[in-house]
Formats: structure tokens, sequence, C-alpha cells
């Protein structure tokens, strides 16, 4: 069995680094390191931002965005277009679509995908917040912004027919050829759908 040379003190960082997305054994053991050989620099100021956040950063109710005030900011700008909701599937959708700069709707965070595999079923997501504001008078389309994975189309089109009877627009994200990609590299898939969704030039 493996030895380490670091106390439990530092192990415990270590375990606890590696639980985060794309952070395996190794980073993690790096990220530890490289924090408590920086500890008033960084190791201080995160632990003060984890404090802060654990005791600030709550779930918007209406959408499922986190932030510090409830409903989140989004929720509550008025110059938003009330119109439009834009359905994804976690919370880092939500932020690249808003990096993106592409829309001004408003969100609707379902916290993930429908999977029979994982045991997930329509109970487990926020679906049904979604419906009730869907019915909303002002709200006039939906726009479906999930992964193009098989699970993503299985929850869009569930989420299609339980909106069939309001009275909105559904529609959903383009797929195919990403801005600057070349066809060489691009998957089988990706291609038949950029096929699929051809426009007029």
């Amino acid at each position: 069995m493996p030895r380490s040379a670091a106390g439990p003190e530092i192990e415990r960082l270590i375990q606890l680094l590696a639980k985060l997305p794309g952070l395996g054994p190794r980073s993690a053991r790096r990220a530890a390191l490289h924090l408590v050989t920086r500890r008033e620099r960084l190791m201080e100021p995160l632990s003060d931002a984890l404090r802060v956040a654990c005791e600030r950063v709550t779930e918007c109710p209406t959408c499922g965005n986190v932030d510090t005030q409830s409903p989140c900011a989004i929720c509550r700008d008025p110059g938003r277009d009330g119109s439009v909701i834009v359905v994804v599937e976690h919370v880092s959708d939500l932020w690249a679509l808003e990096r993106s700069g592409a829309t001004d709707a408003r969100y609707h965070v379902l916290g993930g995908t429908l999977s029979a595999l994982d045991g997930r079923g329509p109970e487990d997501l926020n679906i049904a917040g979604l419906i009730e504001r869907a019915k909303a008078p002002e709200v006039r389309e939906v726009i479906l912004a999930v992964n193009a994975t098989v699970e993503g189309q299985t929850t869009a089109h569930y989420v299609t027919d339980l909106l069939a009877g309001a009275d909105v627009k559904v529609t959903r994200l383009a797929h195919g050829v990403p801005v600057g990609g070349e066809l060489d590299y691009l998957d089988d898939g990706t291609l038949a759908a950029a096929i699929r969704s051809r426009t007029t030039f």
C-alpha cells in the first residue's frame, strides 16, 4: 500500500479537492501543495470566500440559478425579456449562455436530465416549475438549450410533450458545425445534424 508524505489534515484537503470536477488525485495533490505553500496569498482568501459562499449563496426559487439574493439578479432584472424562457440542464449552462451575451431572456434550470440508468425521473428535475412558468400569459417562447446527448434529447421531448397544452412556441438550439470548425475533425453525429439543419445560403 502506498504511503503518504502528507499529514492527515493535508490528506483530507487532497481528498476533498479530488471530488471537484476535472481534478483527479494527482491534480488534487498539486493543487493542495500549491495552496498550503501560498497560505497567505491563496489559502486564507480562498477559505474566506468559501465560508462567505456557504453562508450567503442560495438557489433561486424561480429559475434555479445560484446567487446571494433571492430571487436571483437575472430574475429581478426588469430589462430581461419575460416572454422567453431558456431551459438549461445546469447552472453552468446558464452561465455559459450569459457569457456569450446571446440572449436577454429569462432562464430555467432543470437540474439535470432524465436518465433511466441513473434512476433520474421527472420528479427529480425542476420540470413542474417550468410548466407552471410557461403558463404565464407573458411567456411566448420556451427555448430548450439542453445538450445534444441521448439524455438531453429525451428530456427535451418529454418537456415538449408537457408544454403541448400551453400557448407557447417551443424551440431548440441549432446543432451542427461550430464557427471555425473543420469538417474533417467533426464527429459523424455533428455532421449529420448539420446536414439536417441546413439553411438557405
